[in-house]
């Protein structure tokens, strides 16, 4: 999938029992070592996050939300 700004992440947590964290895609920024994503969190918060692993999906915006 090619993420853009405004799809969804969700990060599940590498630790038993806590909760996944979900976001808003603000901006894809790539970078020769991989792909950065900023990140407006569910709580307020903003972030830059590069995900490894399996540990996060991708959920595309409905068509009207993309920017």
């Amino acid at each position: 999938m090619v993420t853009k700004a405004g799809d969804r992440i969700v990060v599940e947590s590498e630790k038993v029992g806590a909760a996944q964290r979900r976001g808003e895609i603000l901006e894809v920024i790539a970078h020769a070592s991989g792909t950065e994503y900023l990140v407006r969190w569910d709580d307020g918060h903003q972030t830059s996050i590069r995900p490894h692993g399996g540990n996060v999906r991708f959920e595309s915006a409905p068509a009207g939300r993309r920017r």
